[in-house]
């Protein structure tokens, strides 16, 4: 029989902020389609986001002959740190939005064994974060709401900052007025705490969240203090996780195709290692779906 240096195994580099619903759900979906192309993965969690952690993962995966490597990097700060360090293998980065402003060195092997390129020139994946939250906030000036709030995310996830970019952008010409929140968490707990002051404004007819799990604590801040969804408030969310259906009401939100960006991701990563060129690196659409925690406001 004949012996090959190929070990069929690609890794996932991916930061503790992956046992969130976004991040878990790209992992999910990228070992998915890497099991339909016939490849095993490999998983290594950093602890903290300095160089040092990020090499020791490296260091771990390349220990288990991985082919290639997939890093998932919603923060700011993981991007940051990895501009010190080299990945020896080709990599696809996966992630929310383009980073034009990362240096992320990536080492090749082959023919251009040695050379580092810039992330944003190598393979990248992402969901347009913009034209989700453009959806959303046009459904809510369709609806006709006038003041509309936008709970953001962490100032460090490059998707937070992108839905509130779009969020303003959808906004600009309509007439319609916009209030950002401070930052939350991406947690229930934090979207109450932002709801309980929003709730306060009886001008705010309806609220974009930049996640699901904030749009729960969202409602459930305006319940407690009498004002109803949507009868009085209209809320969308982000990311049509499995139990927003089943909100009270449920959650009119924007969905991400994680299935898409996994075989989007595998594909191009499988491409990197074979030295073929990338053909699509378009970004994966995001759909609104309504249901019933929107409507017009009231008159």
């Amino acid at each position: 029989m004949l012996s090959t240096s190929r070990s069929n195994t690609i890794g996932i580099l991916a930061s503790s902020a992956s046992k969130l619903f976004g991040p878990a759900s790209s992992i999910d979906a990228v070992e998915n389609a890497a099991r339909d192309a016939g490849f095993f993965v490999t998983i290594a969690h950093i602890a903290s986001l300095s160089p040092d952690e990020i090499a020791a993962a490296l260091d771990h995966l390349m220990a288990q002959a991985v082919e290639g490597i997939v890093v998932v990097a919603p923060e700011a700060a993981v991007m940051d740190s990895m501009r010190q360090v080299a990945i020896a293998v080709p990599s696809v980065t996966l992630q929310g939005v383009a980073q034009p402003d990362a240096r992320t060195s990536v080492t090749r092997h082959g023919a251009d064994a040695g050379t580092a390129v810039p992330v944003d020139q190598a393979a990248g994946v992402a969901v347009d974060q913009t034209r989700g939250s453009r959806l959303a906030t046009r459904h809510l000036i369709d609806l006709g709401h006038r003041v509309i709030a936008h709970v953001a995310g962490p100032r460090d996830w490059a998707e937070a900052i992108a839905r509130r970019d779009g969020f303003l952008a959808e906004l600009d010409g309509t007439g319609a007025r916009g209030i950002i929140t401070d930052p939350g968490d991406w947690t229930s707990a934090s979207g109450a705490a932002i709801g309980a002051l929003l709730a306060r404004n009886p001008e705010i007819t309806a609220v974009f969240s930049s996640n699901d799990q904030m749009a729960l604590g969202v409602m459930h801040a305006f319940m407690a203090a009498g004002r109803e969804t949507p009868a009085d408030v209209s809320v969308v969310g982000f990311d049509d996780i499995p139990e927003a259906a089943f909100f009270a009401p449920p959650l009119t939100t924007v969905r991400q195709d994680f299935a898409e960006l996994g075989r989007r991701c595998v594909r191009m990563l499988l491409a990197e290692i074979d030295g073929s060129a990338v053909q699509d690196d378009t970004a994966v659409e995001p759909r609104l779906i309504v249901r019933e925690s929107t409507s017009a406001p009231a008159t």
